[in-house]
C-alpha cells in the first residue's frame, strides 16, 4: 500500500480539481502547484507550495519552464527501496513526491479551431506535463500517477478508504494509463505537424511508410457482431470526427456490427448523388436505388426494385423526412435502419411506431471524404486510398457504332455511380434514374447479369447495364442483347474489347468506356 503524503498537480483541465485538491487536503496530504491551478487552489483556500517556491527557481520563458527541476523529477523517479538513490535524495535535501495529477495542454481543441495559428498551435504542445506523467508512471509502485479526471473520485474514495493509501493494483492502472494517454497526444501532434507543417512536402513518399500508427476512441459497445456469439464496438477516428461518428441515434434498440456496416454502405452511396435519392441496403449491397426530383418518388422507385431483399434492410436519403415520407414509410415493410440528415417531428412522430426501427441523423450527410480505406486480414493489415474517383463525364467514350441518346446517357451514369457501391462482379440495370435489376457478387460477370435480369424481370427490356469492370468475353453481352438491353457503360480494357465491342454493334447495342473500374471485395 502507498502513503500519498506530497501531490503535485498542474492540470489544463480544471474540471473537478478543486473538489479533489481538497479532498488530498483533508487527508493531510502536502499538495505543490504551478500557474493557474494554483491560483485556482489557493482561491478555493486550499492551502498550496508553489514549484517555484519549492525549487528555488522562478517560472520562465513565458512559462515553458516551471517543472523541469531535479526537485521535481528526482523526487518522482528515486526508488523507494534503494539506498543509494534516498542517500542521494537525502544529500541534495530533494523531497520525495509521492503523487502527480496532471493533464495536457488541449493540443486536439487547439488544432480544431478555425484559423488557428501555427504559433499557437505550438505553444500548445505541452512538455512538462509529459516529462512529469512519465517520470512519475516510470516510478508506478511508489508514486501514483492521475492524468484522467474521470478518476478523481474513485481515487479519493479509495484514499479515504485506506487512510491515504492506495493499492499496487490501483497504481500499476494509473501507470499504465498515462503511457497511452502520452502515446495518444505525440500521435496526435505527428500527425498535425506532418500535414500541416510540411504542407505535403513528403506526403507522397510516407502516405505508405514503414510504420503505421493509429488511434480510435470507442464511442459506444455495440449489440453483437456479425453474429450474436461475437462481441462488438464502434471507434472514431482520433483524428477526424467526421461521418458516422457524427451519427445520432433518435429511436431503437442498440446498433450491431452490421447494422453500421450497412449505414456506412448507404451513407456513402447516397452521397453519390445531388438531386434527392433513396437507397435500400442489405448485406452491405444495394438492392435498390433512385434519383428524383421528388424524394417521395425516388423512395417508392427504390423500394420497389426489389422488395423481397429490401425488407429487413437499410434506407438511407438524402434529404430530411418529413411527414408525407414518413407516411409512405410506415407502409414499407420492416426496416431494421433508417437515416437521412434530419427527420421533422411528425416524422418522427409516425415511424417510432414502426416496430424495431433504429431512426438515425446524420446531419453532414452529403459531406464527401476520400481518406483511408483499412481491412483487417490475419497477422497484419490492408491499408489503401478510398475510391473517391468520380466520373470525368468529358472523357466517357463511346466505342460503339450507335450512340447513347441524352436520356440513354444519363442513365447510364446513374447506373455507373450506383455500380461503384455493388460488390464484385456487379452489374446495375437503370431505366432513367432508378434501378430495376442488380446482380452483386457472383464469380462471374456473366451470372450477375443473369440475375440482375432476372430481378428487373419484364423491365429488363429497353434497360441500361453497368458494369463495374470490364467484361471478359462476349456472353454477357450476348446475354444482354437476348434480354433487349439497350445500353451499356462499362470501363473497357479488356483483352477482348474488339469482340465485345463487334458483338454489341451487332445487336445495337450502344456501348461507353469510362476507362475506370470500381471493384468491391
Amino acid at each position: 500500500m502507498a502513503k500519498i503524503k506530497r501531490a503535485l498537480i498542474s492540470v489544463s483541465d480544471k474540471a473537478g480539481i478543486v473538489d479533489f485538491a481538497l479532498g488530498l487536503h483533508k487527508l493531510g496530504v502536502e499538495i505543490l502547484s504551478t500557474g493557474g491551478t494554483a491560483k485556482a487552489l489557493k482561491e478555493a483556500k486550499i492551502p498550496v507550495i508553489e514549484v517555484s517556491d519549492y525549487t528555488g527557481f522562478p517560472e520562465m520563458l513565458d512559462g515553458r519552464v516551471k517543472t523541469l527541476h531535479p526537485k521535481i523529477h528526482a523526487g518522482l523517479l528515486a526508488l523507494r527501496d534503494n539506498p543509494e538513490h534516498m542517500r542521494t535524495i537525502k544529500e541534495h535535501q530533494i523531497g520525495l513526491i509521492d503523487m502527480v495529477v496532471v493533464n495536457l495542454y488541449p493540443f486536439e481543441k487547439t488544432i480544431q479551431k478555425p484559423g488557428v495559428s501555427i504559433e499557437e498551435v505550438i505553444e500548445n504542445i505541452d512538455i512538462g506535463g509529459p516529462s512529469m506523467l512519465r517520470s512519475a508512471a516510470k516510478n508506478h509502485l511508489s508514486v501514483a500517477v492521475v492524468c484522467n479526471p474521470a478518476r478523481y473520485t474513485e481515487i479519493l474514495e479509495e484514499l479515504n478508504e485506506n487512510n491515504g493509501g492506495l493499492s499496487q493494483k490501483t497504481m500499476r492502472e494509473l501507470g499504465i494509463e498515462v503511457f497511452r494517454a502520452t502515446s495518444h497526444y505525440d500521435n496526435v501532434i505527428y500527425g498535425y505537424l506532418k500535414e500541416r507543417v510540411l504542407e505535403g512536402k513528403e506526403k507522397t513518399d510516407e502516405a505508405f511508410g514503414r510504420r503505421l500508427d493509429l488511434s480510435f476512441i470507442k464511442i459506444q459497445d455495440l449489440r453483437y457482431g456479425e453474429n450474436p456469439h461475437q462481441k462488438a464496438a464502434f471507434y472514431r477516428d482520433a483524428k477526424d470526427a467526421r461521418g458516422l461518428a457524427q451519427m445520432k441515434q433518435l429511436w431503437g434498440k442498440e446498433l450491431s456490427y452490421n447494422n453500421i456496416l450497412d449505414i456506412n454502405s448507404a451513407v456513402n452511396l447516397v452521397k453519390e448523388f445531388e438531386l434527392p435519392a433513396a437507397v435500400f441496403i442489405k448485406h452491405n449491397n444495394p438492392c435498390g436505388v433512385s434519383e428524383d426530383k421528388s424524394l417521395a418518388k425516388a423512395y417508392r422507385q427504390a423500394w420497389a426494385c426489389d422488395k423481397l431483399s429490401a425488407f429487413g434492410g437499410i434506407v438511407a436519403v438524402n434529404r430530411e423526412i418529413d411527414l408525407a415520407l414518413a407516411k409512405l414509410i410506415s407502409r414499407s415493410g420492416f426496416l431494421e435502419c433508417i437515416i437521412c440528415p434530419r427527420f421533422s417531428l411528425e416524422a418522427l412522430s409516425i415511424l417510432k411506431d414502426k416496430k424495431n426501427v433504429r431512426l438515425l441523423e446524420l446531419a453532414r450527410l452529403t459531406d464527401t471524404h476520400n481518406g483511408l480505406d483499412f481491412k483487417k486480414v490475419s497477422g497484419g493489415l490492408l491499408l489503401q486510398d478510398e475510391d473517391g474517383l468520380t466520373l470525368d463525364e468529358t472523357k466517357l467514350r463511346v466505342v460503339t457504332k450507335r450512340k447513347p441518346g441524352a436520356k440513354e446517357m444519363e442513365s447510364l451514369i446513374f447506373a455507373w455511380k450506383a455500380a461503384k457501391h455493388v460488390k464484385s462482379n456487379a452489374i446495375i440495370l437503370a431505366r432513367g434514374r432508378k434501378t430495376v435489376g442488380i446482380g452483386a457478387g457472383q464469380m462471374s460477370r456473366v451470372d450477375s447479369v443473369y440475375i440482375a435480369t432476372k430481378k428487373a424481370g419484364e423491365l429488363t427490356a429497353g434497360s441500361n447495364l453497368a458494369s463495374d469492370a470490364f467484361f471478359p468475353k462476349e456472353d454477357a453481352i450476348q446475354l444482354a442483347a437476348k434480354f433487349q438491353i439497350q445500353a451499356i457503360i462499362q470501363p473497357g480494357g479488356s483483352i477482348a474489347d474488339e469482340q465485345i465491342i463487334k458483338t454489341a454493334d451487332k445487336h445495337d447495342i450502344a456501348m461507353v468506356f469510362t476507362g475506370i473500374r470500381h471493384f468491391r471485395h
